[in-house]
């Protein structure tokens, strides 16, 4: 990575961009506003990359919802079949959903990536040194929500481009960081390597733009829409802010994961009853007591863990959305069914927590409480995970407990001390 000047955040961006074609890019259409024009409902913003056209079924993020393009609409100009990278442009659906500014639609084919938590490498600019934990706003295209910097992992400095491993709690000015963010809500983003448009963003802090950065690292899922054509998502009339306001705090999903005997269930059963007495709502999904009803037809071959978690996921959605804390005790040992929780909860727009709950194998074979992993040694059970299956252990989860180490009071404090400030209802669609 080179910086050429600080001048301007902008132009530090541009400095790191390759020689490519927008137009060659997958399609990005952000989306800067919805007008009612003649009775039509035209979707108005800018084609970042790709093209447009007349009949393309579009996919908008992060609502993951579809819809074909009907006409395209130019200002004083005739309207035509194709729009490309680099117009600004109204588009019309033939089938009415739910858009707004923030939104970018995309083909099925090549939808961008969406998240609450990715790394960046970050150019900082002002004499007030970025601190992790403070508060920013993050701006990326039309979208903008509030963020904090979880982590500095690396630093490099400008003048001398020498970069170093430095674990520190906030970044100078003319400095580089390699950083971890969380956002307060469902961000869409490309890595800049792909589509460079969708990969830069800056942070302003009191209305001043402080440093911009470029994404990297993140993981591409599949993120079809449902099959058949002759449905429609019904959207309701009480927002998540009124349910937060009622409750008192925002739909999430709390989502658990790790081997077999590893404590999930007993951690999430004694954090539910703590959130229980702080009059939240809140339920536990468990991976035993789903496997007995929604989804006893499946077994353990890696498809059927893939469906299983897919089945959750949408269950707790759909939760989240109704305002409950859903808390999931899943093994759910695959990293991208993890990833794809999450952008099916960042979907309805609730709050994701990953939280990895970590014991060796060799602890959790000694605890063995349905004698799972002894019918595994003794090949009674295929595909078991941890012995015949593999366990993916997260890269980058928001919370870890380590239960070798901690009782389930000191693993429950752990998670509560991270938890509750992200479950603030004022912080519900900031």
């Amino acid at each position: 990575m080179k910086w050429y000047c600080a001048a301007t955040v902008l132009e530090a961006l541009d400095a790191l961009e390759t020689k490519r074609t927008d137009v060659d890019l997958p399609l990005r259409f952000c989306v800067q506003d919805v007008y009612r024009f003649d009775g039509r409902r035209i979707i108005a913003g800018r084609i970042e990359t790709g093209k447009l056209r007349v009949g393309d079924q579009l996919v908008f993020s992060p609502a993951n919802k579809s819809s074909v393009v009907a006409t395209i609409e130019r200002w004083n100009v005739p309207a035509n079949d194709l729009a490309i990278a680099g117009d600004s442009v109204g588009v019309t659906l033939s089938e009415q959903i739910f858009v707004e500014r923030g939104y970018v639609a995309s083909h099925e084919s090549e939808t961008p990536i969406e998240t609450n938590r990715f790394h960046a490498d970050l150019f900082w600019i002002v004499r007030e040194p970025l601190r992790v934990g403070h508060p920013y706003d993050l701006r990326l295209a039309t979208q903008e929500l509030k963020c904090e910097i979880v982590s500095i992992e690396e630093m490099m400095n400008s003048s001398t481009l020498e970069r170093k491993i430095d674990q520190r709690e906030q970044l100078e000015r003319n400095e580089v960081g390699r950083l971890t963010i969380q956002t307060r809500g469902p961000l869409v983003i490309d890595n800049h390597d792909r589509i460079p448009n969708l990969g830069r963003f800056v942070l302003v802090d009191d209305g001043q733009i402080c440093g911009g950065g470029t994404i990297f690292g993140g993981v591409y899922t599949d993120r079809q829409v449902a099959k058949s054509k002759n449905i429609f998502w019904s959207e309701g009339k009480i927002t998540a802010r009124a349910r937060a306001a009622r409750s008192g705090h925002r739909g999430a999903v709390i989502w658990f994961t790790g081997l077999s005997g590893a404590g999930k269930s007993t951690i999430a059963q004694a954090l539910e009853r703590e959130l229980f007495h702080r009059a939240m709502h809140t339920y536990v999904l468990d991976g035993d007591n789903i496997r007995h009803g929604l989804n006893s037809n499946l077994g353990f071959s890696p498809e059927d863990r893939v469906e299983n978690i897919r089945r959750v996921s949408e269950v707790a959605k759909l939760m989240a959305d109704a305002g409950a804390v859903v808390i999931t005790a899943f093994i759910s040992p695959y990293r991208m069914d993890r990833r794809r929780a999450r952008e099916i909860a960042l979907e309805g727009n609730a709050e994701f927590v990953e939280v990895f709950v970590d014991a060796p194998l060799e602890v959790c074979e000694t605890r063995d409480p349905k004698n799972l992993y002894k019918k595994a040694r003794a090949g009674e059970i295929r595909d078991f995970t941890g012995i015949g299956a593999p366990y993916e252990a997260p890269e980058d989860p928001e919370i870890v407990v380590h239960t070798d180490q901690q009782t389930v009071d000191e693993s429950v404090a752990t998670i509560l001390e991270q938890l509750l400030p992200r479950l603030r209802a004022e912080e519900a669609n900031e």
